[in-house]
């Protein structure tokens, strides 16, 4: 087991080493996540890629010390890339993995090559965003995120899959609600239509915790960015349909 010391907690990291000299992707899970939830995408990437997979703060087997939270996401992940040697990576997010992501591509665009946002608009400071997800919400009787997470099409055709996330997730101890602090230089509108990394923003059409009109309307204000909106799939496109996601993905990368 492998750990670093981020200052108040120790966070653990996989280093899946692909073929010699291969540009090196780090995986960003989301809020019912971790470092397994990647399953299904290290085998393929690992292929052409040195492909790194991380316990965010308070998540899994990365304790949060000091309770800080998100608001150090951003320097844990720079941290860990110093300290793998790393010159520039690519990074793949899922859901609040993009926190961690956007917010790196941001304020370190020089150590970031490539940036996929899946079921993700990074979460930085955009009221008109946040009133339009307000709007989008459902009013039907309150599930929990990992509940959510999944489409119903998945969780009917597959139960054993959507019984291995439940599980997955349940490796995670009791969510801390600073997961969600923001630190000072938390990015603006303003800061992100300048965002010069290559992105690509892809969505289930029927993710429910992050509709598709918000990481549409994320990917409208990017520059180049492409956007790619998912038929019969839920908010975690990569577990639902790894195969789609892992060839997306893939293609992506490949134009870069």
């Amino acid at each position: 087991m492998t750990y670093l010391d981020v200052g108040g907690c120790d966070l653990y990291y996989e280093d899946h080493s692909g073929p010699e000299g291969a540009p090196t992707l780090i995986f960003l899970h989301g809020a019912a996540g971790n470092h397994i939830s990647w399953w299904q995408q290290i085998p393929h990437f690992a292929r052409n890629y040195r492909c790194v997979t991380i316990d965010h703060r308070g998540f899994c087997w990365s304790e949060d010390k000091s309770q800080q939270g998100g608001s150090r996401f951003v320097e844990d992940l720079k941290l860990l890339i110093d300290e793998l040697e790393l010159e520039s990576v690519g990074l793949i997010c899922q859901s609040m993995g993009g926190r961690s992501g956007l917010g790196l591509s941001l304020k370190y665009p020089e150590r970031v090559w490539g940036l996929v946002m899946g079921g993700t608009w990074g979460f930085f400071d955009w009221p008109e965003q946040k009133a339009l997800a307000e709007s989008l919400k459902e009013s039907s009787a309150p599930l929990t995120l990992e509940q959510r997470a999944i489409g119903n099409q998945f969780k009917q055709k597959h139960p054993q899959f959507a019984f291995l996330y439940q599980q997955i997730a349940n490796l995670n101890p009791p969510r801390n609600p600073n997961i969600t602090a923001i630190g000072t230089d938390t990015p603006t509108l303003e800061d992100v239509v300048k965002l010069s990394v290559p992105m690509l923003a892809l969505v289930g059409k029927e993710d429910v915790v992050i509709p598709a009109p918000l990481i549409q309307a994320f990917a409208n204000i990017i520059d180049g960015a492409t956007y790619v909106e998912l038929e019969d799939l839920g908010h975690s496109v990569y577990f639902e349909n790894p195969a789609l996601f892992n060839e997306l993905v893939s293609n992506f990368l490949e134009t870069i």
